[in-house]
C-alpha cells in the first residue's frame, strides 16, 4: 500500500541586493508573488534581504537601516500575505529602542498580521561579519510558530551551526526549519578552501534535518557586496538528509519546493532519535565547557 503523502509548497528568495533599500523591497514582493502564483504557501526571504549586507565595516550610519517592528517593511509584507493568503518569513534589521537592535524573522501569517516572530540568538564577530556591533542577541527562545500549512522554525544564519538551536526549535514542534542565510566567501580566501566552506555549511544543516526528523529550508543571497561573494547554493533537505532542491551558486532564484510533511513522521519512526535520547544525561550541556 502507498505511503500518504500530505505535500506543502514552500518558497525560498535568493537574491542579490541593491544598496537602496526600496529596490531590495520591490523585487521581494515580485518574487513572493511569483512564488505565490507557482503554489507555494510559505515564502522566506534571505537574511537581511532589504539591504546590502552591512556587517562587513563597524559604522554606525547602518543603524539607520534598522525600522520598528511592526513597521513600514511589514505592513507592505502583511498587505501581500493577505493578498494571496500565504505566510511571509522575513528577516529584518530591527530597532527595538534607541541603541538596542536585533537581527529578526517575522513569521506574517494569512491574515496579514505577525504571527510570530525570532531574534537571532547567536551573534558571529568574525572578519567582515561584525555582527555583535550591531545586534543584540535575541531573547525569544526558540519557538515554533503555528501556521495553517505547517509548524514553523525560523533560526537565523549563525545559528544554523548550532545543533542545540534545532533541536530545541524541532523540540517546540517544528516541523520545518527555516534559516535565512548571508554567508560567502571573503575575496582574499584561497580559492581551494571555498568549496569546503560550502559543503561544510550544507552537510551541517542536513545534519540538523536527519537529527531531528524535520524539513530544513536554507535561504541564501547571492552576488558581490564589498569584500564579500555570497555563494547563493540555496536548498531544502528532507527529514532523511536527502537535499531535494537546491538553488545556482551565483544567479538569482525563486525556489518553489514540494515538501511532504508525511516524511517527518515515517523518518521518526524508523530513526528514533528523539526517543531514545537520553535526557537524564545532558546535564553538562548547560556549561561552557567541561575540565
Amino acid at each position: 500500500m502507498a505511503r500518504e503523502k500530505e505535500l506543502l509548497a514552500i518558497g525560498l528568495l535568493q537574491m542579490s541586493c541593491a544598496a537602496e533599500p526600496r529596490l531590495n523591497l520591490e523585487k521581494a514582493v515580485e518574487r513572493i508573488e511569483e512564488a505565490a502564483k507557482r503554489g507555494a504557501k510559505i515564502v522566506c526571504t534571505q537574511e537581511l534581504f532589504a539591504s546590502h549586507y552591512p556587517c562587513q565595516v563597524e559604522d554606525p550610519k547602518f543603524f539607520d537601516l534598522a525600522e520598528p517592528i511592526p513597521g513600514p517593511t511589514t505592513e507592505r509584507l502583511g498587505a501581500l500575505a493577505m493578498a494571496r493568503k500565504i505566510v511571509i518569513v522575513a528577516s529584518l534589521f530591527e530597532r527595538r529602542a534607541a541603541g538596542v537592535y536585533h537581527n529578526t524573522s517575522v513569521v506574517i501569517g494569512e491574515d496579514g498580521r505577525i504571527a510570530g516572530r525570532y531574534r537571532k540568538m547567536h551573534i558571529p564577530d568574525d572578519p567582515r561579519y561584525y555582527e555583535k556591533y550591531y545586534f543584540t542577541p535575541g531573547d525569544l527562545d526558540f519557538v515554533a510558530h503555528p501556521t495553517p500549512h505547517a509548524n514553523v522554525g525560523v533560526l537565523v544564519c549563525w545559528d544554523q551551526w548550532f545543533p542545540e538551536a534545532a533541536r530545541l526549535t524541532a523540540m517546540a514542534g517544528a516541523q520545518i526549519l527555516f534559516y535565512p542565510t548571508a554567508i560567502g566567501w571573503w575575496h582574499g580566501e584561497p580559492h581551494e578552501v571555498r568549496p569546503k566552506q560550502r559543503d561544510a555549511w550544507e552537510t551541517i544543516q542536513r545534519s540538523h534535518a536527519i537529527a531531528n526528523g524535520v524539513f530544513v529550508a536554507a535561504v541564501n543571497r547571492v552576488g558581490v557586496e564589498g569584500e564579500l561573494e555570497f555563494w547563493g547554493n540555496s536548498f531544502v533537505s528532507d527529514p532523511f538528509g536527502e537535499v531535494i532542491a537546491r538553488a545556482s551558486g551565483k544567479d538569482e532564484e525563486t525556489l518553489v519546493v514540494e515538501c511532504d510533511l508525511k516524511k517527518i513522521e515515517y523518518t521518526r519512526r524508523n530513526w528514533p532519535f528523539l526517543r531514545d535520547r537520553r535526557i537524564d544525561a545532558y546535564g553538562d550541556l548547560t556549561r561552557r565547557f567541561r575540565s
